[in-house]
């Protein structure tokens, strides 16, 4: 891979990075805290990039006006024949030997580029919430809650609150969350958020269980906003036993996948 393409294949990963970054994109990689790092990637790119075609097209002026003033030097070596043996290193058309073609295979690289801008893929959900077991883990302390009834809350700081800390600053509060729906083969809803720490690859589950008024018919990876009250119902995940808490459901409404369908507040 020369120079060029070098440059023009940094060209375009720069664009691709900032063009994610500036739109909503990226939260299907990576958590929303890291946007400023990816503006600085991307822009490190393309600055890269421009100088580096910048540098190869001012060599390339040079060599043309060093090659193209050149003169054969050559003189005859006595034996009549005239065959001179000239050294010049121009013959004023420009020309020095044959250029080797550069592999048109490195442009393949670019293609990941397209399918990220062009095909983004969806945030995880229901199969991977059911076949990865729940990630809840012990939070070190509960901010105060809001004012207000029903109080809006995290689906992972609820689970956080119902199950390790007993619902005891639940008490007498009513709480609106959302999640996704899974349903298990025994057929128990689940209210599910993935959380993560750094990007997409690392996203498990964070499950509650849902009882109370259900609606009568949940469609897997239907996105639902809830209204409810801690209820003392828990349970193990089947997959790797991790605890999953309840909650009792009064209200329930189908809403839009959200901006963000990540929830990166677990391990607060």
């Amino acid at each position: 891979m020369n120079r060029q393409t070098q440059a023009a294949v940094l060209l375009l990963i720069g664009v691709a990075l900032l063009h994610g970054a500036l739109t909503d994109l990226y939260l299907r990689y990576v958590k929303e805290g890291l946007r400023p790092l990816l503006l600085a990637a991307g822009t490190l790119l393309v600055v890269t990039a421009l100088a580096t075609a910048w540098y190869e097209w001012r060599r390339a002026r040079r060599e043309e006006r060093g090659t193209g003033t050149g003169t054969g030097t050559g003189t005859g070596d006595g034996d009549g024949d005239g065959d001179g043996d000239g050294d010049g290193t121009g013959d004023g058309d420009g020309t020095r030997g044959h250029a080797h073609r550069e592999s048109r295979v490195s442009w393949l690289l670019v293609l990941p580029l397209f399918a990220l801008v062009l095909v983004a893929p969806p945030a995880l959900g229901s199969y991977s919430a059911t076949h990865t077991g729940t990630a809840l883990q012990q939070p070190y302390g509960y901010a105060e809650l809001p004012a207000g009834d029903p109080v809006p809350i995290g689906l992972v700081d609820y689970a956080g609150r119902a199950f390790y800390g007993h619902g005891r600053s639940l008490e007498g509060r009513s709480v609106r969350l959302t999640g996704f729906v899974a349903v298990t083969p025994s057929g128990t809803p689940y209210l599910v958020r993935m959380a993560l720490n750094c990007c997409a690859a690392d996203a498990q589950p964070v499950k509650i269980g849902l009882t109370g008024n259900i609606p009568p018919v949940l469609q897997p990876n239907a996105w639902l906003e809830v209204t409810g009250r801690y209820t003392a119902r828990r349970t193990r995940d089947p997959v790797n036993d991790g605890p999953i808490p309840f909650l009792r459901v009064t209200a329930a409404r189908p809403v839009p996948t959200p901006r963000d369908p990540y929830d990166e507040t677990w391990n607060n």
